[in-house]
């Protein structure tokens, strides 16, 4: 698997930057996970849009959904000048129907509903899903393909389903949108200790924090993870590629 960061932040994105969106790829198939702000221009540094194979979507929340319309747009410019492609299927749950009926666009994108309670395949990929703690529907997915694991959270404050849902992955993408000293319950998103807690407990090989706070000293939330797990562990930031 190969994973790059292409936006990280929470909320929103910083000057120049993108809010959440991971390029995910597996034998040459190549699945945007969250589509959020900033995310389509930033990913053309990559690749062209029109040569993305599918997009998943944890929730409905701004800053993981923003690009989405823009994302179709270039796909039905490109149409329009000549470029061949099919219909790019986007999923996302029913849970928000109006929501979910924005992923289909003139042809040019297909929502199609995902059930959290069944396995998903996508490409080479297979998908399964956890409901997580935040204030809109989200799902966290554990991404899987040829023996390899990726656990991505979403938005969630800590549970202990995760750690089951993570064991043993090959890395944890995690959201860490608070310091040690704060608590993110009520707002839905997890602390730099929650997310060194749910790795050490599922054992995981490898940890990128990412939906970043927009506040305090970024690095500080490696040290406060570190206190409590003790595998590799790094932030997120534009243009990383992780490979496994």
């Amino acid at each position: 698997m190969k994973l790059t960061i292409i936006g990280y932040w929470g909320g929103y994105p910083k000057a120049n930057e993108a809010s959440a969106g991971y390029l995910l790829e597996e034998n040459g198939f190549k699945l945007l996970i969250d589509c959020g702000s900033g995310i389509l221009s930033k990913m053309q540094n990559l690749l062209p849009p029109e040569d993305l194979d599918a997009v998943i979507i944890s929730h409905y929340h701004a800053d993981h959904i923003a690009d989405i319309g823009v994302l179709q747009h270039a796909r039905l410019i490109q149409g329009f000048l000549g470029k061949s492609m099919e219909s790019l299927p986007i999923y996302g749950h029913t849970l928000d129907e109006a929501e979910f009926a924005k992923l289909t666009h003139k042809g040019v994108t297909e929502g199609v509903a995902y059930d959290p309670q069944k396995t998903l395949s996508v490409g080479p990929f297979t998908v399964q899903f956890l409901r997580t703690d935040h204030p809109a529907p989200c799902f966290a997915m554990r991404i899987e393909a040829d023996g390899k694991s990726l656990v991505y959270t979403g938005d969630t404050s800590y549970k202990d389903e995760f750690i089951p849902f993570t064991m043993h992955a090959d890395l944890l993408l995690s959201e860490c949108n608070f310091y040690r000293d704060q608590d993110g319950k009520s707002a839905g998103h997890m602390n730099s200790t929650d997310v060194g807690r749910l790795a050490q407990a599922a054992k995981v090989k490898q940890v990128v924090l990412t939906h970043l706070p927009h506040f305090g000293e970024l690095k500080n939330l490696i040290t406060e993870t570190a206190e409590v797990y003790d595998g590799s562990l790094e932030l997120a930031e534009y243009g990383k590629i992780i490979e496994w």
